[in-house]
């Protein structure tokens, strides 16, 4: 399996007791690395936790779900509800929060495992929301049946920002999964982008909103406008 944690020490102490437990553990400690090994068909199973360094933890989540169909248990400090409603609906197997107990994390590891033998995952080549509808496949946007021409790029970021509709998307999270590189202080591509993005999408342009510190949101309706 592969743990995807931030925190040496804790991978460390899980690495030796998971292995032994029998199971063979790989650790990555930032995202970006993380879910290149993820994706590289070595590993079984994925320990992933939310707050990584560069690429965070429901980013790794939701680019996986794109690439993979590898079972993933998210390990957090952030047990909120909503954190789990999120990483559950986003595509995790399951939800552990910090400080657990590694019996459970074990016995909850052999169930996800259980369950994901010869079970395909579904997929959803088609995401729709609020009248936008984005092909993943064809890699197409459209509204009420008419295409919107976007570039390369302005199709990355609202595939990213439709994925995590109705979470804040950070231009460094954006920019890495775009260039696997934080965006630099002065560089402003990313909001050029993002520009070009809500003139194309014309009255549906508010469902990109600002939100301040945060970054980008995709929101779930047109209602409440631009955040500022």
């Amino acid at each position: 399996m592969l743990l995807i944690d931030d925190d040496r020490q804790l991978c460390s102490l899980m690495g030796d007791f998971l292995m032994q437990q029998g199971f063979a553990v790989s650790i990555a400690n930032d995202g970006l690395t993380g879910l290149s090994m993820a994706t590289s068909g070595s590993h079984d199973l994925v320990l992933l936790d939310v707050v990584l360094p560069g690429l965070g933890g429901f980013a790794v989540l939701d680019e996986l779900r794109r690439l993979s169909d590898i079972p993933v248990l998210m390990l957090t400090a952030r047990g909120e509800p909503s954190d789990r409603v999120f990483g559950l609906s986003a595509g995790a197997d399951d939800y552990l929060p910090k400080p657990f107990d590694p019996a459970e994390l074990v016995a909850r590891v052999h169930a996800i495992l259980r369950r994901s033998v010869g079970l395909p995952r579904a997929r959803k080549p088609v995401i729709e929301i609020a009248g936008v509808r984005l092909d993943t496949a064809a890699r197409q946007v459209s509204m009420a049946g008419m295409h919107v021409e976007l570039t390369s790029a302005e199709y990355g970021i609202l595939e990213i920002l439709m994925r995590a509709a109705g979470r804040p998307v950070s231009r460094d999270e954006i920019s890495i999964r775009l260039n696997q590189r934080e965006a630099a202080a002065l560089d402003r591509a990313v909001d050029v982008h993002i520009s070009r993005i809500r003139h194309k999408l014309g009255p549906k342009a508010a469902l990109i909103q600002t939100v301040r510190g945060a970054g980008y949101l995709f929101a779930l309706d047109a209602a409440s406008g631009f955040a500022s």
